[in-house]
Protein backbone atom coordinates (compact mmCIF):
# COMPACT_ATOMS: atom_id res chain seq x y z
CA UNK A 1 0.00 0.00 0.00
CA UNK A 2 2.83 2.41 0.85
CA UNK A 3 4.44 1.71 -2.54
CA UNK A 4 1.12 2.39 -4.30
CA UNK A 5 0.65 5.69 -2.47
CA UNK A 6 4.18 6.71 -3.40
CA UNK A 7 3.52 5.74 -7.02
CA UNK A 8 0.38 7.87 -6.97
CA UNK A 9 2.13 11.05 -5.98
CA UNK A 10 0.26 13.72 -7.92
CA UNK A 11 1.36 17.09 -9.20
CA UNK A 12 1.45 19.74 -6.48
CA UNK A 13 2.69 22.75 -8.41
CA UNK A 14 2.20 24.18 -11.89
CA UNK A 15 4.74 26.35 -13.72
CA UNK A 16 3.46 29.83 -14.61
CA UNK A 17 3.73 28.89 -18.29
CA UNK A 18 3.53 25.38 -19.82
CA UNK A 19 2.85 23.78 -23.15
CA UNK A 20 -0.32 21.68 -22.70
CA UNK A 21 -3.22 21.78 -20.24
CA UNK A 22 -5.76 18.97 -19.98
CA UNK A 23 -9.03 19.77 -18.22
CA UNK A 24 -10.80 16.72 -16.78
CA UNK A 25 -9.55 13.43 -15.33
CA UNK A 26 -12.00 10.93 -16.75
CA UNK A 27 -11.32 8.40 -19.49
CA UNK A 28 -10.53 11.04 -22.10
CA UNK A 29 -8.31 13.08 -19.80
CA UNK A 30 -6.23 10.05 -18.82
CA UNK A 31 -5.90 8.98 -22.45
CA UNK A 32 -4.80 12.51 -23.37
CA UNK A 33 -2.23 12.58 -20.56
CA UNK A 34 -0.74 9.30 -21.75
CA UNK A 35 -0.61 10.23 -25.43
CA UNK A 36 0.70 13.77 -24.80
CA UNK A 37 3.27 12.78 -22.17
CA UNK A 38 6.08 14.11 -24.36
CA UNK A 39 4.75 17.62 -23.69
CA UNK A 40 4.72 17.22 -19.88
CA UNK A 41 1.01 18.13 -19.68
CA UNK A 42 -0.79 19.51 -16.64
CA UNK A 43 -4.07 17.70 -16.00
CA UNK A 44 -6.55 19.64 -13.84
CA UNK A 45 -9.20 17.47 -12.14
CA UNK A 46 -11.79 19.27 -10.01
CA UNK A 47 -12.52 16.33 -7.69
CA UNK A 48 -10.23 14.40 -5.32
CA UNK A 49 -10.01 11.40 -7.69
CA UNK A 50 -9.83 10.37 -11.32
CA UNK A 51 -12.52 8.37 -13.11
CA UNK A 52 -14.98 11.03 -14.24
CA UNK A 53 -18.60 9.88 -14.40
CA UNK A 54 -17.62 6.36 -13.34
CA UNK A 55 -16.53 7.76 -10.00
CA UNK A 56 -19.00 10.55 -9.40
CA UNK A 57 -22.16 9.95 -11.43
CA UNK A 58 -23.24 6.32 -10.99
CA UNK A 59 -25.74 4.30 -8.98
CA UNK A 60 -24.74 1.34 -6.85
CA UNK A 61 -26.05 -1.03 -9.57
CA UNK A 62 -24.48 0.78 -12.55
CA UNK A 63 -22.49 -1.45 -14.87
CA UNK A 64 -20.74 -0.98 -18.17
CA UNK A 65 -22.91 -1.74 -21.20
CA UNK A 66 -20.20 -3.56 -23.13
CA UNK A 67 -18.01 -6.61 -22.41
CA UNK A 68 -14.55 -5.99 -20.94
CA UNK A 69 -12.55 -6.69 -24.14
CA UNK A 70 -14.56 -4.00 -25.95
CA UNK A 71 -13.79 -1.40 -23.31
CA UNK A 72 -10.08 -1.36 -22.73
CA UNK A 73 -7.11 0.69 -23.84
CA UNK A 74 -5.15 -0.83 -26.71
CA UNK A 75 -2.02 -1.11 -24.54
CA UNK A 76 -3.58 -1.99 -21.16
CA UNK A 77 -5.83 -5.05 -20.86
CA UNK A 78 -8.20 -5.99 -18.07
CA UNK A 79 -6.64 -8.47 -15.66
CA UNK A 80 -9.83 -10.55 -15.88
CA UNK A 81 -10.75 -9.74 -19.48
CA UNK A 82 -12.26 -13.23 -20.00
CA UNK A 83 -14.87 -12.62 -17.30
CA UNK A 84 -18.17 -12.53 -19.25
CA UNK A 85 -19.94 -10.25 -16.77
CA UNK A 86 -20.14 -6.52 -17.46
CA UNK A 87 -17.82 -4.58 -15.11
CA UNK A 88 -19.28 -2.63 -12.21
CA UNK A 89 -18.50 1.07 -11.87
CA UNK A 90 -16.05 0.26 -9.05
CA UNK A 91 -14.18 -2.17 -11.32
CA UNK A 92 -13.96 0.48 -14.03
CA UNK A 93 -12.48 3.03 -11.61
CA UNK A 94 -9.94 0.41 -10.47
CA UNK A 95 -9.07 -0.25 -14.11
CA UNK A 96 -8.57 3.45 -14.85
CA UNK A 97 -6.42 3.93 -11.75
CA UNK A 98 -4.38 0.91 -12.82
CA UNK A 99 -3.91 2.53 -16.23
CA UNK A 100 -2.62 5.70 -14.53
CA UNK A 101 -0.28 3.51 -12.43
CA UNK A 102 1.01 1.59 -15.43
CA UNK A 103 1.97 4.69 -17.41
CA UNK A 104 2.94 6.91 -14.46
CA UNK A 105 0.24 9.47 -15.23
CA UNK A 106 -0.19 10.69 -11.65
CA UNK A 107 2.78 13.02 -12.01
CA UNK A 108 0.75 15.07 -14.52
CA UNK A 109 -2.47 15.14 -12.49
CA UNK A 110 -3.46 17.91 -10.10
CA UNK A 111 -6.46 16.77 -8.04
CA UNK A 112 -8.92 19.12 -6.40
CA UNK A 113 -8.10 21.75 -9.04
CA UNK A 114 -11.27 23.20 -10.53
CA UNK A 115 -10.96 25.21 -13.73
CA UNK A 116 -13.27 28.22 -13.37
CA UNK A 117 -12.43 30.00 -16.59
CA UNK A 118 -10.06 30.37 -19.52
CA UNK A 119 -8.87 33.50 -21.30
CA UNK A 120 -7.67 33.65 -24.88
CA UNK A 121 -4.37 35.46 -25.39
CA UNK A 122 -4.14 35.27 -29.17
CA UNK A 123 -6.07 38.31 -30.30
CA UNK A 124 -9.60 38.95 -31.50
CA UNK A 125 -9.23 37.60 -35.05
CA UNK A 126 -7.38 34.36 -34.31
CA UNK A 127 -10.44 32.12 -34.58
CA UNK A 128 -11.58 33.54 -37.91
CA UNK A 129 -8.60 33.07 -40.21
CA UNK A 130 -8.05 30.96 -43.31
CA UNK A 131 -5.88 28.51 -41.38
CA UNK A 132 -6.86 27.15 -37.98
CA UNK A 133 -5.19 29.14 -35.17
CA UNK A 134 -3.91 31.59 -37.78
CA UNK A 135 -0.97 29.47 -38.92
CA UNK A 136 -2.43 25.95 -38.77
CA UNK A 137 0.11 25.12 -36.07
CA UNK A 138 -1.23 23.80 -32.73
CA UNK A 139 1.92 24.81 -30.81
CA UNK A 140 3.21 28.25 -31.63
CA UNK A 141 5.96 28.69 -29.06
CA UNK A 142 4.01 31.21 -26.98
CA UNK A 143 1.08 31.09 -24.55
CA UNK A 144 -2.33 31.18 -26.24
CA UNK A 145 -4.63 30.44 -23.30
CA UNK A 146 -4.68 31.39 -19.64
CA UNK A 147 -6.42 28.90 -17.34
CA UNK A 148 -7.95 29.98 -14.02
CA UNK A 149 -7.87 27.32 -11.30
CA UNK A 150 -9.38 27.24 -7.81
CA UNK A 151 -7.98 24.65 -5.39
CA UNK A 152 -9.32 23.32 -2.11
CA UNK A 153 -11.84 25.47 -0.28
CA UNK A 154 -10.15 28.68 -1.29
CA UNK A 155 -11.94 31.27 -3.40
CA UNK A 156 -8.61 32.47 -4.74
CA UNK A 157 -8.01 31.75 -8.43
CA UNK A 158 -4.54 31.07 -9.79
CA UNK A 159 -3.93 31.72 -13.48
CA UNK A 160 -1.55 29.63 -15.59
CA UNK A 161 -0.54 30.10 -19.23
CA UNK A 162 -0.50 27.35 -21.87
CA UNK A 163 0.20 27.02 -25.57
CA UNK A 164 -2.57 24.45 -26.02
CA UNK A 165 -5.61 23.28 -24.05
CA UNK A 166 -7.40 19.92 -24.28
CA UNK A 167 -10.98 19.96 -22.98
CA UNK A 168 -12.03 16.59 -21.50
CA UNK A 169 -14.85 17.66 -19.20
CA UNK A 170 -17.30 15.20 -20.75
CA UNK A 171 -20.96 15.24 -21.71
CA UNK A 172 -22.37 13.74 -18.51
CA UNK A 173 -22.55 14.77 -14.88
CA UNK A 174 -22.13 18.10 -13.06
CA UNK A 175 -24.87 20.07 -14.87
CA UNK A 176 -28.33 18.44 -14.70
CA UNK A 177 -30.86 18.98 -17.48
CA UNK A 178 -33.97 20.27 -15.72
CA UNK A 179 -37.47 20.37 -17.25
CA UNK A 180 -39.10 23.80 -17.46
CA UNK A 181 -42.73 24.26 -16.37
CA UNK A 182 -45.30 27.05 -16.61
CA UNK A 183 -45.85 29.09 -13.42
CA UNK A 184 -47.73 27.12 -10.78
CA UNK A 185 -47.02 23.74 -12.41
CA UNK A 186 -43.45 23.12 -11.34
CA UNK A 187 -41.92 21.33 -8.34
CA UNK A 188 -42.79 24.25 -6.06
CA UNK A 189 -46.44 23.05 -5.90
CA UNK A 190 -45.53 19.43 -5.11
CA UNK A 191 -45.74 18.33 -1.47
CA UNK A 192 -43.24 15.53 -1.92
CA UNK A 193 -39.55 15.44 -2.79
CA UNK A 194 -38.01 16.08 -6.20
CA UNK A 195 -34.49 14.87 -6.98
CA UNK A 196 -32.39 14.74 -10.13
CA UNK A 197 -30.51 11.51 -10.78
CA UNK A 198 -27.25 13.44 -10.31
CA UNK A 199 -28.14 14.02 -6.64
CA UNK A 200 -29.26 10.42 -6.23
CA UNK A 201 -25.77 9.29 -7.29
CA UNK A 202 -24.32 10.96 -4.19
CA UNK A 203 -26.30 8.79 -1.75
CA UNK A 204 -25.06 5.59 -0.10
CA UNK A 205 -26.89 2.29 -0.61
CA UNK A 206 -28.50 2.58 2.82
CA UNK A 207 -29.65 6.12 2.09
CA UNK A 208 -31.20 5.15 -1.25
CA UNK A 209 -33.16 2.26 0.27
CA UNK A 210 -34.37 4.46 3.14
CA UNK A 211 -35.35 7.19 0.66
CA UNK A 212 -37.45 4.91 -1.58
CA UNK A 213 -38.77 2.18 0.70
CA UNK A 214 -42.55 2.37 1.04
CA UNK A 215 -42.78 5.48 -1.14
CA UNK A 216 -44.78 6.08 -4.30
CA UNK A 217 -42.00 6.91 -6.72
CA UNK A 218 -42.14 8.39 -10.22
CA UNK A 219 -39.05 8.17 -12.43
CA UNK A 220 -39.10 10.58 -15.38
CA UNK A 221 -37.20 9.15 -18.34
CA UNK A 222 -36.58 5.92 -20.22
CA UNK A 223 -32.88 5.84 -20.96
CA UNK A 224 -30.18 3.87 -19.18
CA UNK A 225 -30.03 5.97 -16.00
CA UNK A 226 -33.83 5.96 -15.66
CA UNK A 227 -34.03 2.18 -16.20
CA UNK A 228 -31.33 1.49 -13.59
CA UNK A 229 -32.98 3.87 -11.13
CA UNK A 230 -36.42 2.27 -11.56
CA UNK A 231 -34.90 -1.17 -10.94
CA UNK A 232 -33.20 0.01 -7.74
CA UNK A 233 -36.50 1.52 -6.63
CA UNK A 234 -38.32 -1.77 -7.27
CA UNK A 235 -35.67 -3.73 -5.39
CA UNK A 236 -36.00 -1.40 -2.40
CA UNK A 237 -39.79 -1.88 -2.37
CA UNK A 238 -39.92 -5.67 -2.41
CA UNK A 239 -41.87 -7.24 0.40
CA UNK A 240 -44.54 -5.99 2.75
CA UNK A 241 -45.25 -2.27 2.61
CA UNK A 242 -43.55 -1.79 -0.74
CA UNK A 243 -44.94 0.51 -3.41
CA UNK A 244 -44.67 0.37 -7.20
CA UNK A 245 -42.35 2.66 -9.13
CA UNK A 246 -43.90 4.42 -12.13
CA UNK A 247 -41.73 5.28 -15.11
CA UNK A 248 -42.90 8.32 -17.06
CA UNK A 249 -41.94 7.61 -20.68
CA UNK A 250 -41.91 10.41 -23.23
CA UNK A 251 -39.76 8.97 -26.04
CA UNK A 252 -39.42 5.23 -26.50
CA UNK A 253 -36.05 3.68 -27.35
CA UNK A 254 -35.08 0.12 -28.13
CA UNK A 255 -33.61 -1.86 -25.24
CA UNK A 256 -31.51 -4.99 -25.62
CA UNK A 257 -31.20 -7.88 -23.12
CA UNK A 258 -27.78 -9.08 -24.32
CA UNK A 259 -25.32 -8.97 -27.22
CA UNK A 260 -26.91 -11.96 -28.94
CA UNK A 261 -29.65 -11.76 -31.59
CA UNK A 262 -31.37 -15.03 -32.51
CA UNK A 263 -28.18 -16.79 -31.38
CA UNK A 264 -25.90 -14.61 -33.52
CA UNK A 265 -23.27 -12.29 -32.01
CA UNK A 266 -24.34 -8.67 -32.17
CA UNK A 267 -21.08 -7.55 -33.76
CA UNK A 268 -22.06 -9.26 -37.02
CA UNK A 269 -24.68 -6.58 -37.65
CA UNK A 270 -22.71 -3.39 -37.07
CA UNK A 271 -19.07 -3.90 -36.06
CA UNK A 272 -17.42 -5.53 -39.07
CA UNK A 273 -16.17 -3.74 -42.17
CA UNK A 274 -18.65 -5.66 -44.31
CA UNK A 275 -21.57 -4.76 -42.04
CA UNK A 276 -20.66 -1.07 -41.98
CA UNK A 277 -20.40 -1.07 -45.78
CA UNK A 278 -24.21 -0.92 -45.80
CA UNK A 279 -24.36 2.43 -44.01
CA UNK A 280 -23.78 5.97 -45.14
CA UNK A 281 -20.47 7.61 -44.35
CA UNK A 282 -19.84 11.34 -44.12
CA UNK A 283 -18.64 13.01 -47.32
CA UNK A 284 -18.76 9.73 -49.22
CA UNK A 285 -19.19 10.86 -52.81
CA UNK A 286 -21.80 10.26 -55.50
CA UNK A 287 -21.01 6.60 -56.34
CA UNK A 288 -21.14 5.42 -52.77
CA UNK A 289 -24.29 7.49 -52.13
CA UNK A 290 -25.97 5.63 -54.99
CA UNK A 291 -24.78 2.31 -53.54
CA UNK A 292 -26.20 3.23 -50.12
CA UNK A 293 -29.55 4.02 -51.71
CA UNK A 294 -29.57 0.64 -53.45
CA UNK A 295 -28.68 -1.12 -50.19
CA UNK A 296 -31.50 0.52 -48.25
CA UNK A 297 -33.59 -2.73 -48.24
CA UNK A 298 -30.64 -4.60 -46.72
CA UNK A 299 -30.24 -2.02 -43.95
CA UNK A 300 -33.94 -2.17 -43.25
CA UNK A 301 -33.81 -5.97 -43.21
CA UNK A 302 -31.02 -6.02 -40.63
CA UNK A 303 -32.95 -3.61 -38.43
CA UNK A 304 -36.19 -5.62 -38.72
CA UNK A 305 -34.33 -8.85 -37.97
CA UNK A 306 -33.09 -7.38 -34.69
CA UNK A 307 -36.49 -5.84 -33.91
CA UNK A 308 -38.18 -9.23 -34.39
CA UNK A 309 -35.90 -10.80 -31.81
CA UNK A 310 -36.42 -8.02 -29.28
CA UNK A 311 -40.20 -8.15 -29.73
CA UNK A 312 -40.08 -11.93 -29.16
CA UNK A 313 -37.65 -11.86 -26.25
CA UNK A 314 -39.01 -8.87 -24.30
CA UNK A 315 -42.60 -7.97 -23.30
CA UNK A 316 -42.47 -4.68 -25.20
CA UNK A 317 -45.98 -4.97 -26.65
CA UNK A 318 -47.43 -6.00 -23.29
CA UNK A 319 -46.26 -2.78 -21.66
CA UNK A 320 -46.65 -0.52 -24.69
CA UNK A 321 -42.89 -0.04 -24.97
CA UNK A 322 -42.21 -1.01 -28.59
CA UNK A 323 -40.82 2.03 -30.45
CA UNK A 324 -42.26 2.96 -33.81
CA UNK A 325 -38.90 3.96 -35.27
CA UNK A 326 -36.41 1.37 -36.57
CA UNK A 327 -33.79 -0.12 -34.26
CA UNK A 328 -30.98 1.25 -36.41
CA UNK A 329 -31.96 4.83 -35.53
CA UNK A 330 -31.26 4.17 -31.86
CA UNK A 331 -28.03 2.35 -32.64
CA UNK A 332 -26.88 5.12 -34.97
CA UNK A 333 -27.48 7.71 -32.24
CA UNK A 334 -25.92 5.66 -29.39
CA UNK A 335 -29.26 5.46 -27.58
CA UNK A 336 -29.52 1.69 -27.37
CA UNK A 337 -29.58 0.57 -23.72
CA UNK A 338 -28.64 -2.83 -22.32
CA UNK A 339 -31.31 -3.95 -19.85
CA UNK A 340 -30.15 -4.80 -16.32
CA UNK A 341 -31.02 -8.30 -15.13
CA UNK A 342 -34.49 -8.62 -13.66
CA UNK A 343 -35.96 -5.39 -15.02
CA UNK A 344 -39.05 -6.87 -16.65
CA UNK A 345 -39.34 -9.43 -13.86
CA UNK A 346 -40.00 -6.49 -11.56
CA UNK A 347 -42.55 -5.15 -14.05
CA UNK A 348 -44.30 -8.54 -14.09
CA UNK A 349 -44.50 -8.35 -10.29
CA UNK A 350 -46.13 -4.90 -10.61
CA UNK A 351 -43.19 -3.22 -8.90
CA UNK A 352 -42.41 -1.20 -12.05
CA UNK A 353 -45.20 0.44 -14.05
CA UNK A 354 -45.09 2.48 -17.23
CA UNK A 355 -46.98 5.59 -18.27
CA UNK A 356 -46.64 7.19 -21.72
CA UNK A 357 -46.84 10.98 -21.84
CA UNK A 358 -45.60 13.59 -24.29
CA UNK A 359 -45.95 16.23 -21.59
CA UNK A 360 -46.52 16.47 -17.85
CA UNK A 361 -46.42 18.82 -14.90
CA UNK A 362 -46.47 18.70 -11.12
CA UNK A 363 -49.51 18.78 -8.89
CA UNK A 364 -49.81 18.95 -5.13
CA UNK A 365 -49.91 15.17 -4.77
CA UNK A 366 -47.84 13.97 -7.72
CA UNK A 367 -47.71 14.56 -11.45
CA UNK A 368 -50.37 15.24 -14.09
CA UNK A 369 -49.96 13.83 -17.59
CA UNK A 370 -50.94 15.69 -20.73
CA UNK A 371 -54.16 13.65 -21.02
CA UNK A 372 -55.21 14.73 -17.54
CA UNK A 373 -54.27 11.48 -15.79
CA UNK A 374 -52.97 12.03 -12.26
CA UNK A 375 -50.18 9.84 -10.88
CA UNK A 376 -49.74 10.04 -7.13
CA UNK A 377 -46.19 10.33 -5.85
CA UNK A 378 -44.20 10.93 -2.70
CA UNK A 379 -40.93 11.17 -4.60
CA UNK A 380 -40.14 12.21 -8.18
CA UNK A 381 -36.79 11.42 -9.77
CA UNK A 382 -35.73 13.40 -12.82
CA UNK A 383 -33.59 11.07 -14.95
CA UNK A 384 -33.60 13.74 -17.64
CA UNK A 385 -29.92 13.77 -18.53
CA UNK A 386 -27.21 16.38 -18.39
CA UNK A 387 -26.15 19.60 -20.07
CA UNK A 388 -22.50 18.65 -20.46
CA UNK A 389 -21.83 21.25 -23.12
CA UNK A 390 -22.91 23.93 -20.66
CA UNK A 391 -19.78 23.05 -18.69
CA UNK A 392 -17.74 24.13 -21.70
CA UNK A 393 -19.71 27.31 -22.21
CA UNK A 394 -19.30 28.18 -18.54
CA UNK A 395 -15.50 28.38 -18.82
CA UNK A 396 -14.94 29.49 -22.43
CA UNK A 397 -14.80 33.22 -23.14
CA UNK A 398 -16.72 35.01 -25.87
CA UNK A 399 -16.81 34.76 -28.83
CA UNK A 400 -15.88 31.07 -28.51
CA UNK A 401 -18.63 30.34 -25.97
CA UNK A 402 -21.23 31.07 -28.62
CA UNK A 403 -19.51 28.79 -31.15
CA UNK A 404 -19.55 25.57 -29.10
CA UNK A 405 -22.74 24.38 -30.82
CA UNK A 406 -23.77 24.97 -34.41
CA UNK A 407 -27.27 25.96 -35.55
CA UNK A 408 -28.36 22.29 -35.42
CA UNK A 409 -27.30 21.91 -31.79
CA UNK A 410 -24.29 19.74 -32.70
CA UNK A 411 -20.74 20.39 -31.58
CA UNK A 412 -18.88 20.79 -34.92
CA UNK A 413 -15.60 18.94 -34.44
CA UNK A 414 -13.21 17.95 -37.21
CA UNK A 415 -12.11 14.36 -36.59
CA UNK A 416 -14.27 14.65 -33.48
CA UNK A 417 -11.53 16.74 -31.87
CA UNK A 418 -10.82 20.16 -33.44
CA UNK A 419 -13.36 22.98 -33.58
CA UNK A 420 -12.51 24.87 -36.79
CA UNK A 421 -13.22 28.25 -35.16
CA UNK A 422 -11.65 27.75 -31.72
CA UNK A 423 -7.84 27.99 -32.01
CA UNK A 424 -5.16 26.09 -30.10
CA UNK A 425 -7.71 23.93 -28.30
CA UNK A 426 -8.97 20.37 -28.70
CA UNK A 427 -12.09 18.62 -27.40
CA UNK A 428 -11.99 14.92 -26.52
CA UNK A 429 -14.88 12.84 -25.22
CA UNK A 430 -17.72 14.56 -27.05
CA UNK A 431 -18.15 11.90 -29.75
CA UNK A 432 -19.98 8.69 -28.89
CA UNK A 433 -19.71 5.14 -30.17
CA UNK A 434 -20.24 1.59 -28.94
CA UNK A 435 -16.94 2.00 -27.05
CA UNK A 436 -16.36 5.58 -25.95
CA UNK A 437 -13.02 4.56 -24.49
CA UNK A 438 -11.68 3.44 -27.87
CA UNK A 439 -13.10 6.54 -29.53
CA UNK A 440 -11.30 8.80 -27.06
CA UNK A 441 -8.03 6.88 -27.10
CA UNK A 442 -7.69 6.98 -30.88
CA UNK A 443 -8.53 10.69 -30.95
CA UNK A 444 -5.87 11.37 -28.34
CA UNK A 445 -3.34 9.46 -30.45
CA UNK A 446 -4.41 11.51 -33.47
CA UNK A 447 -4.05 14.69 -31.40
CA UNK A 448 -0.54 13.66 -30.35
CA UNK A 449 0.29 13.27 -34.03
CA UNK A 450 -1.05 16.75 -34.74
CA UNK A 451 0.98 18.32 -31.93
CA UNK A 452 4.00 16.30 -33.02
CA UNK A 453 3.86 17.62 -36.59
CA UNK A 454 3.06 14.28 -38.25
CA UNK A 455 0.38 15.89 -40.42
CA UNK A 456 -1.26 19.25 -41.06
CA UNK A 457 -4.88 20.27 -40.72
CA UNK A 458 -6.93 21.33 -43.76
CA UNK A 459 -8.04 24.93 -44.04
CA UNK A 460 -10.83 26.20 -41.80
CA UNK A 461 -13.21 26.20 -44.77
CA UNK A 462 -12.43 22.56 -45.58
CA UNK A 463 -12.88 21.50 -41.95
CA UNK A 464 -16.22 23.30 -41.72
CA UNK A 465 -17.34 21.58 -44.92
CA UNK A 466 -16.27 18.22 -43.50
CA UNK A 467 -18.15 18.59 -40.20
CA UNK A 468 -21.22 19.84 -42.06
CA UNK A 469 -21.10 16.69 -44.19
CA UNK A 470 -20.86 14.55 -41.07
CA UNK A 471 -23.89 16.25 -39.56
CA UNK A 472 -25.85 15.72 -42.78
CA UNK A 473 -24.98 12.01 -42.81
CA UNK A 474 -26.16 11.63 -39.21
CA UNK A 475 -29.33 13.58 -39.98
CA UNK A 476 -30.18 11.19 -42.83
CA UNK A 477 -29.51 8.13 -40.67
CA UNK A 478 -31.44 8.93 -37.51
CA UNK A 479 -33.95 11.43 -36.18
CA UNK A 480 -31.80 11.63 -33.03
CA UNK A 481 -28.85 13.07 -34.94
CA UNK A 482 -28.01 15.77 -32.38
CA UNK A 483 -26.00 13.18 -30.47
CA UNK A 484 -22.64 13.01 -32.25
CA UNK A 485 -22.53 9.23 -32.62
CA UNK A 486 -20.34 7.33 -35.09
CA UNK A 487 -21.55 3.76 -34.39
CA UNK A 488 -22.56 2.92 -37.95
CA UNK A 489 -19.34 4.22 -39.50
CA UNK A 490 -16.83 3.85 -36.66
CA UNK A 491 -14.35 1.80 -38.75
CA UNK A 492 -14.34 4.42 -41.50
CA UNK A 493 -13.83 7.10 -38.84
CA UNK A 494 -10.82 5.20 -37.46
CA UNK A 495 -9.48 4.66 -41.00
CA UNK A 496 -9.37 8.42 -41.55
CA UNK A 497 -7.38 9.04 -38.38
CA UNK A 498 -4.96 6.21 -39.16
CA UNK A 499 -4.45 7.65 -42.64
CA UNK A 500 -3.69 11.09 -41.19
CA UNK A 501 -1.09 9.50 -38.92
CA UNK A 502 0.49 7.55 -41.75
CA UNK A 503 -0.47 4.30 -40.01
CA UNK A 504 -1.99 1.17 -41.52
CA UNK A 505 -5.67 1.60 -42.34
CA UNK A 506 -6.48 -2.10 -42.73
CA UNK A 507 -5.51 -3.61 -39.38
CA UNK A 508 -6.50 -7.29 -39.79
CA UNK A 509 -4.05 -10.07 -40.78
CA UNK A 510 -5.94 -11.16 -43.92
CA UNK A 511 -8.79 -10.06 -46.19
CA UNK A 512 -11.33 -12.52 -44.73
CA UNK A 513 -10.80 -11.18 -41.22
CA UNK A 514 -10.78 -7.66 -42.63
CA UNK A 515 -14.30 -8.15 -43.93
CA UNK A 516 -15.92 -10.38 -41.32
CA UNK A 517 -14.14 -9.96 -37.98
CA UNK A 518 -15.19 -7.22 -35.59
CA UNK A 519 -12.89 -4.27 -35.07
CA UNK A 520 -11.98 -3.40 -31.48
CA UNK A 521 -9.30 -1.63 -29.45
CA UNK A 522 -6.72 -4.36 -29.84
CA UNK A 523 -6.68 -3.81 -33.60
CA UNK A 524 -5.32 -0.33 -32.96
CA UNK A 525 -2.20 -1.15 -31.01
CA UNK A 526 0.43 1.35 -32.04
CA UNK A 527 2.52 0.23 -35.02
Amino acid sequence: MAQQQQARCTRKAVPPSSRVAIIGGGISGLAAAKQLAAHDPVLFEATPSVGGVWKHCVYRSTRLQTPRPDYEFSDYSWRNRDDPSFPTHAEIVDYLEGYADRFDLWRYIMLGAKVVGVKFLGGAAAGFTELWSGTGEPLQGKPMWEVGVATGDSDAVQWYKFEFVVMCTGKYGDVPRMPVFPPGKGPEVFKGKVMHSLDYCKLSEEETVELMRGKKVVVVGYKKSAIDLALECAQANQGEGGEACTMLVRTLHWVVPSYSIWGLPFFLFYSTRLAQFLYERPNQGLFRSMLCRLMSPLRSGVSKFIESYLAWKLPLAKYGLRPEHPFVEDYASCQMAILPDGFFDMADRDLIRFRRASGWCFSENGVVLDDGTQVEADLVFLATGFEGKDKLRAVLPEPFRGLVLDKSGIMPLYRGTIHPLIPNMAFVGYVESVSNLHTSELRCRWLAGLLGGRFELPSVEEMVRHVDGEAEAMRRTTRFYRRHCISTYSIHDSDAMCADLGARVHRKPNWLAELLAPYNNQDYKED
